[in-house]
């Protein structure tokens, strides 16, 4: 079994789009398929993961991906935003995380935590006040995970599946000024 030291962080570049768009259909799906209708994950699929959405977003100044690749497999991602790009206006020293997935024969080996602390890191040296996120209030694992890492609930807000109004809980962290 690989520890975490074999994982690497590694920034996605635009030539990375076909990995970034295959690990993002599949983390979704192994996290949200049983708990959501076939139709709606179709429909979020196309939209959220489509080829000219994703170069919209990796060509963006304000929005970073981050793969988690061990031994030359990506196993998981993140994507951070800041300023513009947030997916809410919360305020412009802030850092949304929006995405960290993790492929789930990977799930429990801390890989969901390399990419955390890397957001923290870009948080510290974005000099980001504070880093929020939205996580559907069905997702315990996730809720936590965040908890475990010093996330505290403020707010709620709609996240639309296909034609199914979710709840995500708002949760967010103090980040404290790089030393």
């Amino acid at each position: 079994m690989n520890t975490h030291t074999d994982i690497e962080i590694t920034q996605v570049k635009l030539t990375d789009i076909d990995l970034l768009q295959q690990i993002g259909k599949a983390t979704f799906i192994q996290t949200f398929s049983d708990t959501n209708t076939e139709e709606n994950m179709k429909t979020y699929l196309a939209e959220g993961f489509s080829k000219e959405k994703l170069l919209s977003e990796l060509c963006d100044n304000e929005s970073e991906f981050y793969f988690a690749v061990l031994k030359n497999d990506v196993i998981g991602y993140l994507k951070v935003n800041t300023g513009q790009a947030q997916t809410e206006q919360q305020c412009p020293q802030a850092l949304e995380i929006e995405r960290i997935y993790v492929l789930q024969e990977f799930q429990g080996r801390k890989v969901g935590q390399l990419l955390f602390e890397k957001a923290l890191a870009l948080a510290q040296i974005k000099a980001a006040s504070f880093i929020w996120l939205g996580v559907w209030e069905k997702n315990l694992r996730a809720i936590n995970f965040y908890q475990k890492n010093g996330f505290v609930a403020f707010d709620q807000h709609i996240f639309q599946l296909g034609d199914d109004k979710q709840i995500d809980i708002m949760m967010k962290k103090t980040v404290q000024p790089h030393a």
